[in-house]
């Protein structure tokens, strides 16, 4: 209420007529927050695409002028700041894993950024703290100083003989009770009803004349109206935290002010009411969206904890499983960071059982590769102990002794696992290496064969013409039998002159291919046929030559493995809606009934290298 001095005024006021004596009532209670109520900080701004460096430099900048600061802005720089400090030290972890580390033994770097960080919001916190000390001891203040005034109203009640010479003191001491603000939150309804008691009750026993009275009253009107207008514009303001934060700062003012005439309390107060109203309604239904998008957000990293805590790590037995499953976890990981704040106070405690589950799962990838990598070690030490046995041998001339060793040597390699790729190749050559040179010496030594592969030779010169005998008007199922007994008679003589073999076998199949297109024998059999009839050619240069084919049909029977699991995997995926689809599946169950029947050929072929072996032994 403003001062009710004018100099048009009467030097002693006029006494009022009976009837309008009537005391003043106060307002109708708010039941708006007081000024004084500190809100609860929602999470400011989003700050997701600040850096570190931009963050420090805005709470550095927030240090300087504290006083001015919100809770929620610091909150989410701070939230931000640790996100982009966590997501490099994931980072960091996941390579040290890559290169072999340990996950237990991963040690962070030292984030200098982060130590300033700390600093800086422990100037902020300080800074804050003695804001708020000096805050409640100015509202311990403003209490002494509100309940000194409500006395002095109670003198001035209590002396109404002299109420319209202390008329001036009574505007002095409301004056006076405005201009001191916060108090004490549960002290605030108690001072105003008193204060309030005391006001009405001055009016009450002031006899002033009704110039007097209508003047304070229309000069009250005039404020209560352009806070009635100032509160209907906020309907209007697009932030709207920021609009009710101001209706509040209205509130106080309205309270402030003293009251209208009695005919338009209700009138004024209706008209303020509705505004607040507005703003309040907006204000509740964008922390309601919040509040719901917020649990959204939990709703999904809710969904993805469990997806990481489901893992069954049984099941994640081999390089290639572990490594499929990494690369699932850090794609959510990635879908993590897209997702917003979940509510405050399960903000955190979501983030830590996201990180426990991600830690709990590195972890165990890293004692996998580490038992992993230490049976590899122990592999490396047997295959360097097979190595220098067969160094040991290599120069030995007691042949058919020392080849029996060394294929025994070869037989345990074969159930020795795996060694570091870095080792792999050169333990390999040199293992490789001690056993051709021996079996070189052998051959070279076994010169008196070669009478022996001359009558060779000559028995599978005579098989050819056999073959080219045969009249192509033969019945089918004697032709083939035919073929077939003479393709078996050839793989049971042994090895030929070395400077004939390539000839005599190009001979040899160049017939049998034609017979076979001839007599439509199927493609597998001539391939396992010829195979079959090849053995004793790999088998001329060594014994270990068996081996050495045989491990690579093996890796080329794991690879179309590996391809016809992709093809059954795409043929999942497709449909035979459309006629694109459909023209796309068949190529597929080709390429997948293909792929059948050549693992199958390289079945056998593996096959009939073990029978060889054995034969040999």
């Amino acid at each position: 209420m403003t001062d009710t001095h004018d100099t048009n005024l009467p030097d002693k006021p006029v006494e009022l007529e009976e009837d309008k004596k009537t005391a003043e009532v106060s307002e109708p209670a708010t039941t708006e927050t007081p000024a004084e109520v500190t809100l609860t900080d929602k999470p400011a701004e989003s700050v997701q695409k600040l850096t570190k460096e931009e963050i420090l430099n805005k709470l550095k900048a927030i240090a300087a002028d504290v006083e001015n600061a919100a809770k929620s802005e610091i909150d989410g720089l701070k939230q931000a700041f640790y996100k982009l400090h966590n997501s490099e030290q994931e980072a960091a972890k996941k390579l040290f894993v890559e290169n072999g580390g340990a996950i237990e033994e991963f040690v962070p770097q030292a984030d200098t950024l982060e130590e300033e960080f700390k600093n800086t919001m422990s100037v902020i916190k300080e800074k804050r703290n003695a804001l708020n000390a000096e805050q409640e001891k100015q509202k311990e203040l403003n209490l002494q100083i509100k309940l000194s005034i409500i006395e002095e109203l109670k003198e001035l009640v209590e002396s109404p003989e002299d109420a319209n010479k202390n008329y001036t003191e009574f505007k002095k001491l409301q004056q006076q009770w405005n201009e001191v603000k916060i108090v004490p939150q549960a002290r605030i309804n108690e001072l105003w009803k008193n204060y309030q008691l005391y006001v009405e009750k001055f009016y009450d026993l002031l006899k002033l004349n009704n110039e007097f009275r209508e003047y304070d009253f229309k000069k009250n009107l005039e404020i209560k109206n352009h806070l009635c207008e100032a509160a209907e514009k906020l309907a209007d303001e697009a932030d709207v935290v920021s609009a009710f934060h101001q209706l509040q700062k209205l509130h106080q003012e309205f309270r402030d002010t003293g009251p209208v005439a009695k005919e338009l309390r209700d009138e004024i107060w209706a008209r303020f009411k509705a505004a607040s109203t507005t703003v309040n309604r907006r204000h509740q239904q964008h922390f309601e969206a919040l509040k719901e998008a917020e649990q959204h957000n939990l709703d999904q990293k809710t969904v993805i904890c469990e997806i990481i805590e489901a893992i069954d790590y049984s099941e994640l037995t081999n390089f290639a499983s572990w490594e499929n499953k990494t690369q699932e976890i850090i794609a959510l990981q990635n879908k993590w960071k897209t997702i917003g704040f979940a509510p405050q106070k399960m903000n955190v405690k979501i983030f830590e059982r996201f990180r426990k589950a991600c830690d709990e799962f590195f972890q165990k990838k890293g004692e996998f590769f580490k038992s992993l990598k230490e049976g590899m070690n122990g592999n490396l030490e047997k295959k360097r102990a097979l190595c220098e046995k067969a160094e040991a041998l290599k120069d030995s001339t007691d042949w058919k002794v020392t080849a029996d060793k060394l294929t025994k040597l070869q037989k345990e390699w074969k159930t020795v696992g795996p060694v570091a790729k870095k080792y792999s190749d050169a333990i390999w050559k040199r293992f490789i290496s001690a056993c051709d040179y021996f079996f070189e010496q052998k051959n070279k030594a076994t010169s008196s064969q070669r009478s022996v592969e001359q009558e060779n030779l000559e028995k599978k010169k005579a098989i050819i013409e056999k073959l080219t005998a045969i009249d192509e008007t033969m019945d089918v199922e004697e032709a083939t039998q035919l073929v077939r007994e003479l393709m078996k008679e050839w793989n049971g003589i042994g090895h030929v002159p070395f400077k004939e073999k390539d000839k005599i076998y190009k001979q040899y199949h160049s017939r049998i291919d034609k017979l076979f297109e001839h007599f439509n024998i199927s493609a597998s059999n001539k391939k396992l046929s010829n195979f079959k009839s090849s053995i004793s050619s790999i088998q001329e240069g060594s014994p270990q030559a068996l081996y050495r084919e045989r491990d690579k049909l093996v890796r080329a029977c794991e690879n179309m493995k590996n391809e016809l699991q992709t093809y059954e995997n795409n043929l999942g995926f497709l449909t035979a809606s459309s006629k694109k689809g459909n023209s796309l599946l068949t190529e597929l169950n080709h390429k997948v009934e293909k792929l059948k029947g050549d693992i199958e050929l390289v079945k056998q072929k593996i096959k009939v290298i073990d029978n060889s072996i054995n034969e040999a032994e």
